[in-house]
């Protein structure tokens, strides 16, 4: 009996993991952009490799902050690759006012990171 049972745990134990592993979200770093926002603007390299995807993002990545929401207007596609693609869209967000009442390339050129 104790050998059915050892077996049978086993086995519930072995399908819960796989279908953990099943249910579980899918990670989608997409970390081209964070690259291209650093070869964009080089003079913001150490804040953007802190903020890291919350650039774009809050603490929920299905949000968009402003500036994520004006960088992804210029992108042609879901999960862009393409380093000019990704470039022309971080430019056409240049362009987008923030909240403050700034552009976001205003505030790229006095220094600061877009908020």
């Amino acid at each position: 009996m104790r050998t059915i049972s050892k077996r049978l745990f086993a086995a519930v134990g072995a399908l819960a993991i796989v279908g953990a592993a099943i249910m579980a979200p899918e990670a989608q770093a997409r970390p081209q952009y964070l690259k291209g926002f650093i070869t964009a603007y080089p003079d913001l390299a150490d804040g953007a490799k802190m903020k890291k995807c919350g650039l774009c993002h809050p603490k929920d990545k299905k949000m968009r902050l402003d500036y994520g929401k004006a960088v992804g207007s210029g992108l042609t596609k879901k999960n862009e690759k393409g380093a000019e693609a990704i470039g022309a869209a971080l430019k056409k967000g240049e362009g987008v006012k923030s909240s403050g009442g700034k552009t976001f390339g205003e505030m790229i050129k006095d220094g600061k990171l877009p908020e």
